[in-house]
């Protein structure tokens, strides 16, 4: 009687218990189409934040050669230099309507 009530438990076990192929793949197949489109979206977005990686060391580089750029004006005296420019072109312009009023002067006589 054992014997028969385990056989028969047996039986319907692997009758229905057991999943067949095309029930496996009519499950699987979605999963792995969504996986393969999952995995594309991954490899472009990995593509993108190489790229921007590679822009930011980019964007470091141009700061750093700016702050360089600027702190060799500072030593060369660059803007003094330009300070004092501006102030002999002030003399230079101060000295011309000088002249100017001269000339006109002795243009009246």
């Amino acid at each position: 009687m054992k014997k028969t009530v385990l056989l028969a438990l047996v039986t319907v076990f692997i009758a229905f218990g057991c999943a067949t192929q095309d029930y496996v793949r009519q499950q699987v197949d979605p999963l792995a189409d969504r996986l393969s489109k999952v995995e594309a979206r991954v490899t472009a977005l990995e593509a993108k934040v190489a790229s921007l990686e590679k822009l930011g060391a980019e964007v470091q580089e141009a700061k750093a050669l700016a702050q360089e750029a600027l702190k060799c004006c500072k030593e060369s005296g660059a803007e003094a230099a330009a300070r004092r420019a501006e102030d002999a072109a002030a003399r230079a312009e101060a000295a011309m309507a000088k002249c100017k009023k001269a000339f006109e002067l002795q243009q009246k006589k």
